[in-house]
């Protein structure tokens, strides 16, 4: 999910991450051009896990952020821990302040974790926070980022992310099947150099181009502060009044670009994006502009991390770079697809929305 929990760290890691890719792959690969393994792959045997039971060991989680997000990704996390009876000493939120992620390491640190899980949130900065954790022999596993200069296999166990060119893919089916694959469309991207969000974007733009041969991106905008998106929106739909449907690269510039479609009393064009957020979820449940939102699964990205961290502990060699299912959701499915992708029940807003029936002036 992109919402804040990547777009600081994009915005820190520029260039650092964004390694040798090319805009062209048809699949997702990591930030130094690791080849993905599936999420699912990461399994542990009844064997494994007695012996992970055994060694009586514990964990700390060390996040950027808190948000629906993280709280999905921890409980995932937490609920492969009590399986295979590692302990939870302490969870720890940064607040978007690599300073403070030094510090929280610091704190946890002295609670003496086998094993980390964390998103680092600058290369330079978290290579220096997560050092001493290294040098320790502590097992470290990954959301989305790697510090500078760190080696899978001998610095940490694995970094783990979600599906990246599934997303982007099944946005552009998903908004081609509301357009009955034909129309005019705009494509609003990260404008930085991120792999996570670039990866995304340019699968959508490419499943555009290449599957969908009359459907056409019409304009093209890139944004780099999502609190800019209505603005943004506001000069693109001037420029192009009937556009059929709208590619925003994340939830938060998505309600940016839905309230100026609403400005505009435009009930026609569509919108398409990532991740889910509860404005733009309710939007779809009372049948607006808002067609599809494609999300990951942070639960299994949780679960995903805590078993490559017990690959850690027990000398198993893990994948170098793992990725959880993508997700598309529409309004049929909408509240299976926040309990698959957050382990939690829609807002009551939602769920209100979704048994009032679709509005009869769409979500305005």
């Amino acid at each position: 999910m992109l919402t804040q929990h990547h777009f600081l760290a994009a915005t820190l890691f520029g260039i650092a991450v964004l390694g040798s890719l090319s805009l062209a792959t048809a699949q997702t690969v990591g930030p130094n051009g690791e080849a993905a393994t599936p999420s699912s792959a990461l399994t542990l045997t009844d064997a494994e896990v007695a012996k992970l039971k055994e060694g009586k060991y514990s964990a700390a989680l060390v996040w950027h952020t808190s948000s629906d997000f993280i709280s999905a990704v921890t409980a995932g996390a937490t609920h492969e821990f009590d399986r295979d009876g590692i302990k939870v000493v302490a969870t720890t939120d940064a607040g978007f302040d690599s300073a403070r992620q030094l510090n929280d390491v610091e704190t946890v640190m002295a609670k003496s974790p086998s094993v980390i899980l964390a998103l680092p949130l600058d290369p330079i900065g978290s290579a220096k926070a997560f050092q001493a954790a290294k040098e320790k022999g502590v097992e470290l596993v990954f959301l989305s980022n790697v510090p500078a200069g760190y080696k899978q296999g001998a610095d940490y166990v694995s970094v783990v992310t979600d599906d990246l060119f599934q997303m982007g893919k099944q946005a552009a089916d998903a908004l081609a099947k509301s357009l009955l694959n034909k129309g005019q469309v705009a494509w609003i991207f990260h404008d930085a150099q991120y792999y996570v969000t670039n990866q995304r974007d340019n699968a959508f733009k490419k499943t555009i181009e290449t599957d969908y041969k009359n459907i056409s991106i019409v304009t093209s905008q890139g944004i780099a502060d999502p609190a800019r998106a209505e603005e943004v929106a506001h000069a693109l739909l001037t420029k192009h009044p009937n556009l059929d449907g709208i590619y925003v690269t994340w939830a938060e510039p998505a309600e940016g670009v839905l309230a100026a479609l609403r400005s505009a009393g435009n009930t026609k064009t569509k919108i398409v994006t990532l991740d889910l957020s509860e404005p733009i979820a309710l939007d779809l449940a009372r049948g607006g502009n808002v067609t599809a939102i494609v999300a990951d699964k942070a639960f299994e990205l949780g679960r995903a991390m805590a078993v490559a961290a017990g690959y850690g502990l027990l000398r198993k060699k893990a994948p170098a770079f793992a990725v959880a299912p993508a997700i598309t959701i529409s309004r049929q499915n909408l509240a299976e697809g926040y309990r698959a992708s957050l382990n939690r029940e829609p807002p009551s807003s939602v769920l209100g929305a979704l048994q009032a029936g679709p509005s009869p002036s769409g979500g305005h």
